[in-house]
């Protein structure tokens, strides 16, 4: 966009969480999103659709309302979406396990706390050793991640839970509290 500036002024006035769209990898949506609403177009060009906010008339102006609500529920349905299907990759893992009786993820799932948690004392009962302190510190961020993953795996995880309650709370903060 030429003007870019002046068009996210312009829709950051009446349309903020179109604006930050706009403005960051969601570009390309929120575009679409734009083209649809104020020329009836999903496939116009980014020229097009510029040339339409420069000129918006006061009826444009609340196409770029209704723009951005249904870009609100796009952006939460996506959210949604993503979080049912990283449960259901948990679940085949689950299921996998539990028909073929597999024991492999239970033994390296093991060996992940048994590393995890003697890195740990030793490093209570030693230090950090200066000469591989690097070394170290990445054996621990691995062990934590790890860590982490089989938590999850054994007893679930909220983090996608959270993350939609995040960006749902962002949404609303953006659009002044309505979504």
């Amino acid at each position: 966009m030429k003007n870019k500036d002046k068009i996210l002024q312009i829709v950051g006035s009446i349309a903020p969480t179109i604006a930050t769209a706009l403005g960051g990898p969601l570009a390309g949506v929120a575009t679409k999103a734009l083209a649809a609403k104020l020329l009836d177009r999903p496939d116009a060009t980014e020229e097009e659709v510029e040339a339409a906010i420069l000129g918006a008339s006061p009826s444009d102006l609340l196409k770029l309302k209704e723009a951005e609500a249904d870009l609100e529920r796009h952006l939460i349905d996506a959210g949604i979406e993503l979080e049912q299907v990283a449960a259901r990759d948990r679940d085949s893992a689950r299921q996998r396990q539990m028909e073929l009786k597999d024991r492999v993820p239970g033994i390296l799932a093991a060996l992940v706390l048994i590393g995890f948690f003697s890195v740990i004392a030793y490093m209570l009962k030693y230090g950090l050793p200066p000469a591989s302190a690097e070394i170290l510190a990445l054996l621990i961020g691995g062990l934590s991640v790890g860590f982490t993953q089989i938590l999850n795996y054994y007893f679930g995880s909220s983090a996608g839970s959270k993350n939609k309650d995040v960006m749902i709370e962002r949404i609303k903060a953006a659009s002044g509290g309505r979504a």
